[in-house]
Formats: structure tokens, C-alpha cells, sequence
């Protein structure tokens, strides 16, 4: 079932986590497939099931992650960093949601306590890479991934991760967003959005409406490029109504309590 759940195919590790022994790890995987497959329902179910073990707790943290609960997801990882000094990894965690909450600087402190010891970390590096995009530029960034390449022992390492794959598209502004971009649609959340940017850069403005067409927004990100999508459309094909529905995603972002007085 784990083995299936890595590889996307859900349906299959449902129907294989449920042939298993019950159990937390059974628990668990159940509780990250209902989640893939939107089923609020079951979720309540099995977050009612889970216990106060670190595996249960990390579980329940990264749920809240990936839906954009950080703070809910701080909390847990804080905590259990309180009981758990030498798990590092904890600290990467951490600095993920600060990341994810537009606190760069203090994502970039409390990831090198993990990075000092662990010098050769993807997930570490990539992390400090992406801090340095959003604090300085892209060649700051990508300086950061040749130091890893240069580390490894093979020098593909830039090649076969698919999230530094997708960053360094990120960092070069754009370059090679076709040939990488496309693949990663489903597997990396972001890759949907820079591709949709690529578009928008590039007018073709209804390859970029196709992309987000069915996407409903959660975050203020994709309620504004999702807006912006629509406006170009609206313009192009002088469309009063995408121009209204451009209007409403504008409006509910402004709108937005954490928005609000702020400028992007």
C-alpha cells in the first residue's frame, strides 16, 4: 500500500492498505489517501483514530501542511521538536512552514542546525536554495544547487529529482518550462501554477486558462493568477463576463483578512 501511495496510484493502495492488519500505519496511509481523493468525510474519521505517537503526530502535521494549515502544522512539529532534540529533521519541517508563511529569513535560521550536519541533503538545500530565491534572486538560488551537484558523487543529482527539476525553471525565469514543466502538472503542486505563468508571459492565454479552468482555489496565489488568467482572456476576446469573474477572484483576495492593507 505505501509502495502504491508513492507511486500515485491511490485507488490501489487503498484497496491494498484495507487487505492489511489494522493498525496505526494502516491508520495513517488511509488518512493521506483520503486526502488525495478529497473524501472530508472519511478524514474526520480516521483523524479520530489517530494516537499521540510521534509517527501519528507527524502524519496529522504533514496533513495540515498540505492544506495550507502552517501554523496548525508548527505547532505539531514544534512540539514534538520539544520532546525529540536530536531528531533534526524536525527543524526541516519547521522550516517549511515558516517558508510557506513568507518568513524566509527564519526558515534559512532554523534549517542550517539541520543543513551544518547534513551538508548533502536535497530536501535541506533545496529548501536554502528557495530562500535565497525569494530573499535575493535566481543565480543566488541555483548557486546553491550546483553546490549540491558538485557534492554528489553522481552529477545527475540536478537531472533525476523531479523538485529540482521543476525549481531550476523557477530560478532560470521560465527557461526550459516545456520540455520540464508538463510532466509535473500532477505530481508537483506549484508546476501547474509556473506553467501557467509561462503561458501568461508568453500570450497564450487559452493553454492557461485549460490548466485552471477546473482548479478551485485555496490560497491567495491562486485565487489572483486564476484572476489574471481570466482578465487576459476577458480582454482578448472582449468577454464581459470573464472580465466580472476576473473582478470576483480580485475581490475575495482583497477581501482576504490576511491580505488585507498588504502589497504583494
Amino acid at each position: 500500500g505505501c509502495c502504491l501511495y508513492a507511486l500515485y496510484r491511490y485507488k490501489e493502495a487503498e484497496e491494498a492498505a484495507k487487505k492489511g492488519t489494522e493498525g496505526s500505519l494502516r491508520t495513517r496511509l488511509l488518512f493521506h489517501i483520503a486526502h488525495k481523493a478529497n473524501d472530508e468525510k472519511k478524514m474526520v474519521e480516521l483523524h479520530r483514530q489517530l494516537q499521540s505517537s510521534t509517527e501519528d503526530q507527524l502524519c496529522l502535521a504533514a496533513i495540515q501542511y498540505l492544506r495550507n494549515h502552517y501554523q496548525e502544522a508548527t505547532e505539531i512539529y514544534k512540539r514534538l521538536l520539544m520532546e525529540n532534540r536530536d531528531h533534526l529533521a524536525l527543524n526541516v519541517y519547521v522550516a517549511l512552514c515558516y517558508y510557506k508563511l513568507d518568513y524566509f529569513d527564519v526558515a534559512l535560521e532554523i534549517l542550517h542546525s539541520y543543513t551544518q550536519v547534513h551538508s548533502d541533503s536535497i530536501t535541506g538545500i533545496n529548501l536554502k536554495a528557495c530562500c535565497h530565491f525569494q530573499l535575493y534572486n535566481g543565480k543566488a538560488a541555483e548557486q546553491e544547487l550546483k553546490a549540491l551537484s558538485n557534492a554528489a558523487e553522481a552529477g545527475t543529482v540536478l537531472q533525476d529529482s523531479d523538485i529540482l527539476r521543476h525549481n531550476l525553471v523557477v530560478f532560470r525565469n521560465g527557461d526550459n518550462a516545456l520540455q520540464v514543466l508538463p510532466a509535473l502538472v500532477d505530481v508537483i503542486p506549484e508546476a501547474r501554477l509556473n506553467l501557467v505563468i509561462y503561458y501568461l508571459r508568453t500570450e497564450e492565454y487559452q493553454e492557461a486558462f485549460q490548466l485552471l479552468k477546473d482548479m478551485e482555489p485555496n490560497i491567495p496565489r491562486e485565487y489572483v493568477l486564476k484572476g489574471v488568467v481570466y482578465a487576459a482572456l476577458g480582454q482578448k476576446n472582449e468577454s464581459r463576463e470573464y472580465i466580472r469573474l476576473a473582478q470576483q477572484l480580485f475581490q475575495l483576495v482583497g477581501a482576504a483578512a490576511t491580505e488585507c492593507d498588504t502589497i504583494p
